[in-house]
């Protein structure tokens, strides 16, 4: 029979590709992990792992148990959450992944919010790319996600929170002052910098901007938008900027800010949870902290908008 054990293990090593640091994560020895694995194989009768002097790879029928492995994982920790939190909202733990294009910009507006609020949640962050964040959740790692719309996932739930409009971002120049309403043709493939592969905004501006990946003429590519911001600010180029970074981002007099003619390029930021989590009570709330934690924020930038 299979048990739980054998299948968290499993996952650890899928994921890991490496029995010894499969084994850490699982705080057992890396013999006993083995053993467990071989007996895993055994029950089902095939094998899972390919095992080699210097590598570890799954088998393909290794791949779609490792997939199952994690949902079936990922409903056991449904259970236990329905039973553990089945009283107060917003207790215990909560595991929420941001993608980096909102965690800094966000989080300081709605965490101090959380805290006094509900004083007895403790809240686990973890800020990476949406693919990762998303299969993390479907594997039960992380409940609740903090990012652009839609999630692309049919077992995935999501909220709407706010919607966040892009502006164009260049250097500042007296003598020629930005357009008051800029267009897709305001940027050319040549000038525009973006983040590196696998951020949702990147495929978002050149969405916009009707730019193939092949036409991109710089190499550039940046893990945070706080580098890209330097570069528009010493000239290298342009880039889209969403709005809700621009308290932080656009602060350099450097930079110059133009908004885009209707139809305005935007993404909806939302909250996605698996939809077979228990926890709907706590995402709510959590939900309506956000919009709170914006509304405020909005009637704030207003009173001193710079555009």
């Amino acid at each position: 029979m299979i048990t739980l054990r054998q299948l968290r293990y499993f996952d650890a090593v899928a994921r890991r590709l490496h029995f010894g640091r499969a084994a850490d994560e699982c705080g057992i020895s890396q013999p006993a992990l083995s053993q467990q694995i071989q007996e895993l194989e055994a029950v089902l009768g095939l094998p899972l792992v390919e095992r080699g002097a210097r590598r570890v790879a799954l088998t393909p029928k290794g791949r779609e148990i490792a997939d199952r492995a994690a949902r079936i994982l990922g409903d056991v920790r449904d259970l236990t959450d329905f039973a553990r939190h089945g009283g107060a909202v917003l207790s215990g733990t909560l595991k929420l992944g941001v993608i980096p294009s909102v965690a800094p910009y966000l989080l300081p507006r709605i965490l101090p919010r959380v805290n006094a609020a509900y004083p007895a949640l403790e809240l686990q962050l973890r800020e990476t790319r949406t693919d990762q964040l998303t299969q993390e959740l479907a594997q039960g790692r992380l409940d609740l996600l903090l990012m652009a719309l839609p999630p692309g996932d049919p077992a995935l739930g999501s909220r709407p929170l706010f919607t966040d409009r892009f502006l164009l971002a260049r250097q500042a120049n007296p003598e020629s002052p930005p357009p008051r309403l800029a267009g897709p043709d305001a940027i050319p493939a040549d000038r525009l910098l973006l983040l590196e592969e696998g951020h949702c905004l990147r495929d978002q501006a050149l969405t916009y901007c009707r730019i193939q990946k092949s036409e991109l003429q710089s190499g550039f590519g940046s893990a945070s938008l706080a580098t890209i911001m330097q570069m528009v600010a010493n000239g290298y180029g342009v880039t889209l900027l969403p709005e809700i970074c621009i308290e932080i981002e656009a602060r350099d007099p450097r930079i110059a800010l133009s908004r885009f003619a209707e139809p305005e390029p935007k993404r909806e930021i939302g909250l996605v949870w698996r939809r077979s989590s228990p926890r709907i009570a706590d995402f709510a709330a959590f939900g309506d902290l956000v919009v709170e934690a914006m509304r405020a924020s909005e009637t704030t930038r207003r009173d001193g908008d710079r555009l």
